[in-house]
């Protein structure tokens, strides 16, 4: 192929590129940049211009650390990645490796019944799992009431209640993060080279032994994505928390508080620079743990 051909060639695809890249520089990488110089500075959002307000340095990272709600959000929000991320992984392996060898039209109906919650706006499942909590005519109440299977003697007001609050998000939060993970368990199932199965079979490795020697390495690039894309969602639960509880009860997260100090709080000065301050170190907690995640995929 002579030079000019590849030029040409580069150029159109760099042309077909073109959209794609203005999106990604315009409502990527310019809001992240401004979203870092706020950071710096104690805008508000009364401020004219693009970047309002005084440079004021590190002070707004240093206060979060001396921010107890803040810090109590912060909680909150690892408490969630620490409970839904392993237990979405393990829950979606297993489906997945009990659903594999069904065949055509019954593995299509789990797929679709696991990955429902998944395509289902998140409006819409709140709305119903609000009505399944409900205190008073709530479908959970019912269940396990004294007219149902007798496990409590009276309603409990599930989200209402700091000692249930969290758990039902992350309950909720569980039930919406398994379909994708389970339908990608389920085709990296069907990539597993078989003859290194058939092989370990033949020199006496049971099921076990198959799937933790055989099967799993295979599926460590499917898992380190999983495990990414679910800690990042995690870190980002926030629709949840605002259709059900406002932040109260002890549900509070870093997305909602942030959500809350940039825009319900603007008539007080600098904390839209504030809000933005804990969008960078939230994207710096993502990454750290990204990259623990990556380093240990790597090392298996």
């Amino acid at each position: 192929m002579s030079r000019a051909l590849q030029r040409r060639e580069n150029i159109a695809g760099y042309l077909f590129m073109l959209p794609s890249l203005i999106f990604f520089l315009g409502f990527v990488v310019f809001p992240m940049i401004v979203c870092i110089l706020t950071s710096l500075t104690n805008t508000n959002m009364h401020d004219p211009g693009l970047i309002g307000g005084n440079f004021i340095g590190l002070d707004n990272f240093v206060r979060l650390w001396q921010d107890p709600t803040y810090l109590d959000a912060l909680k909150n929000t690892f408490v969630i990645v620490l409970v839904s991320v392993p237990t979405v992984c393990v829950f979606s392996l297993w489906v997945s490796s009990a659903i594999y060898q069904l065949k055509g039209p019954v593995l299509s109906a789990f797929r679709c019944i696991f990955y429902l919650p998944v395509v289902t706006g998140s409006v819409a499942v709140t709305v119903v799992w609000a009505w399944i909590y409900h205190n008073y005519y709530g479908v959970l109440n019912f269940v396990i009431g004294p007219k149902g299977l007798g496990l409590i003697d009276g309603r409990i007001n599930w989200l209402g209640d700091p000692k249930y609050a969290l758990g039902c998000i992350i309950l909720i939060l569980f039930t919406t993060s398994v379909g994708q993970p389970i339908v990608l368990y389920v085709s990296a199932l069907g990539n597993v080279d078989q003859t290194l199965i058939e092989a370990a079979e033949v020199d006496g490795a049971n099921d076990l032994q198959v799937f933790w020697k055989v099967k799993w390495p295979q599926m460590m690039p499917t898992t380190l994505y999983i495990l990414v894309i679910t800690t990042i969602n995690s870190f980002q639960c926030f629709a949840l928390i605002q259709l059900l509880t406002k932040g109260g009860q002890g549900t509070n997260t870093v997305m909602y508080h942030i959500y809350w100090t940039a825009f319900k709080l603007t008539e007080q000065a600098g904390h839209f620079g504030y809000a933005n301050a804990m969008g960078v170190m939230l994207a710096i907690f993502i990454g750290i743990l990204s990259a623990i995640q990556f380093k240990l995929a790597k090392e298996k």
